[in-house]
């Protein structure tokens, strides 16, 4: 698909290229560009309401990334693995937070957060980041702090740079309002094929290969 320059998606994309063609490519200060460019059209908010408010929209379009990613149905699909008996269970880190990300897009946010949680435990900053917006959407603002920390951190990888994070929640809101073919939502095939999970008290368990196959579909269309 052929972009215009101007648009967010070619930026994101022509900094991925760079960065698969440099390793020494500066992806803070690409992400700082585009945050930039974010904010003259993103007025920061002033009120612990509003706060909430774009926490909840920059979750919604940081979900929306996990589930379009072209890896998303292949960890999924290393999360919906049944081991055979007498073996120990595989545990995909990366499709736990898929699976929470694509359970709260489509409407079940205390499931999500159990795989969220149980994927930024294992060390996946991506649902911590995930974990951090929804405490910060409901007010829950220590834990919030919380999961932030851990996104930021000093762990066996350095964390993320607090500056770099505001970047991504200021990219987040420019794609929330202005779009972009990277954050399509859930059809509502996938939706139906999530609530098919789900057990009478409404949680969603374990992922399974019909699932995963929606998804795949899902990703290339």
């Amino acid at each position: 698909m052929t972009r215009s320059p101007g648009t967010i998606d070619a930026a994101l994309e022509n900094a991925a290229v760079s960065l698969a063609g440099n390793p020494r490519y500066d992806v803070g200060a690409s992400l700082r560009r585009l945050a930039a460019a974010a904010s003259r059209t993103s007025p920061p908010a002033t009120s612990h309401l509003a706060d909430a408010t774009r926490a909840g929209n920059q979750l919604s379009t940081v979900c929306r990334w996990a589930i379009n990613a072209p890896d998303a149905a292949g960890h999924l699909g290393r999360l919906a693995e049944v081991p055979a008996p007498g073996t120990p269970a595989e545990f995909d880190v990366e499709g736990a937070g898929v699976f929470g990300c694509l359970l709260f897009l489509t409407g079940h946010p205390d499931s999500a957060q159990f795989w969220w949680q149980l994927s930024a435990g294992a060390g996946n900053r991506i649902a911590a980041y995930c974990l951090h917006l929804r405490h910060l959407a409901l007010g829950e603002l220590r834990e919030a702090a919380h999961w932030r920390h851990e996104v930021s951190g000093a762990g066996a990888d350095g964390g993320i740079d607090e500056v770099l994070l505001d970047c991504l929640g200021t990219v987040a809101s420019y794609v929330r309002k202005n779009g972009s073919v990277g954050s399509t939502p859930p059809t509502g095939l996938l939706e139906m094929e999530v609530g098919r999970l789900g057990d009478e008290a409404g949680l969603v368990r374990r992922p399974d290969h019909r699932l995963v196959e929606r998804l795949r579909e899902f990703a290339a269309r």
